[in-house]
């Protein structure tokens, strides 16, 4: 059984792992991670595992212009992530019985009902853990 040293902080004692989406473009995505492990921890939190979608640009082989475009923009609109992806990350949170999922990226509350029931863990994002006062 977990121990909670806050009961009003479902971080507090969580393991956690973080996700983020992020373009190709964005070079300094370890950084931010960096960063979303500090707030988790400083919350109470272990972080047990860290998974990155990345949003490449290359269209050159298709015959499809505006790839550049589509770089900042999720790959799904309801869970952000390639369905691929979110599989191995279910799985994982599963195996390692998971409390809570921290996204990098912001999302909205239809993002997150849907992230949570296919995680099967709490979802929270970068903003929640960084806003004062506790989780969104």
């Amino acid at each position: 059984m977990k121990q909670y040293r806050n009961v009003g902080d479902p971080l507090d004692g969580a393991d956690v792992v973080l996700i983020g989406l992020f373009s190709a473009k964005e070079k300094q995505y370890e950084v931010r991670l960096d960063e979303l492990a500090a707030l988790a921890e400083g919350r109470g939190s272990r972080v047990v595992g860290r998974y990155v979608q990345r949003r490449g640009a290359s269209d050159r082989w298709n015959e499809r212009p505006g790839g550049a475009v589509r770089m900042s923009r999720p790959f799904s609109r309801r869970t952000l992530l390639t369905h691929g992806k979110l599989r191995e990350i279910a799985a994982a949170c599963r195996k390692a019985d998971v409390d809570a999922a921290v996204f990098v990226n912001t999302l909205t509350h239809v993002q997150r009902t849907v992230l949570a029931d296919i995680l099967g863990c709490l979802v929270f994002s970068g903003d929640d853990l960084a806003a004062p006062g506790g989780t969104g």
